[in-house]
């Protein structure tokens, strides 16, 4: 636009001759919280893997399942359901706890494939994933007769 134009175009919206409409805008909304989720009623799921042979840690035998339940109160807001393993992963495998023993971690699988740990996953409370866990040793590490124990939190909850 050229400087005349602008000019005459002000000139007239300044004395009236411009109209415009206007709204006032309301908003308004509920906000809700979602129903809280308890697994096996907040009592500590315990593995016992008894005696573990040294040389007969790979990743396949002593592999145990994990038994669980979830309880999450009803709400008619369609919430996505999430399931994590949340701990301290191995240096050498993601999806494995770290154990009190150097070079031994804990491996958990979610419908039989490796559950990467501290990475919620999508789950339907209806049909949870099955959980499994077996002892993995680091590559070329050398373990000695040894007591141990790993500690993970199995977390549910919606988004």
């Amino acid at each position: 636009m050229t400087r005349w134009p602008q000019r005459a175009l002000l000139a007239l919206c300044s004395i009236g001759l411009c109209t415009g409409a206007s709204a006032n805008l309301t908003f308004s909304g509920t906000l809700n919280e979602p129903p809280p989720c308890t697994i096996d009623a907040g009592n500590t799921i315990e593995v016992d893997f008894g005696d573990v042979g040294i040389r007969r840690i790979d990743g396949v035998q002593y592999r145990r399942g994990v038994g669980y339940t979830i309880n999450c109160g009803t709400d008619t807001l369609p919430w996505e359901l999430k399931l994590s393993v949340n701990g301290t992963a191995t240096a050498f495998d993601g999806s494995a706890v770290q154990t009190n023993v150097p070079g031994l971690g804990i491996r958990v699988f979610q419908n039989n494939a490796p559950f990467l740990l501290n990475t919620p996953m999508d789950i339907t409370l209806s049909s949870p994933p099955t959980l499994e866990v077996v002892p993995v040793k680091q590559p070329g590490a050398v373990l000695t007769p040894a007591s141990f124990t790993a500690v993970a939190t199995l977390l549910a909850e919606y988004e």
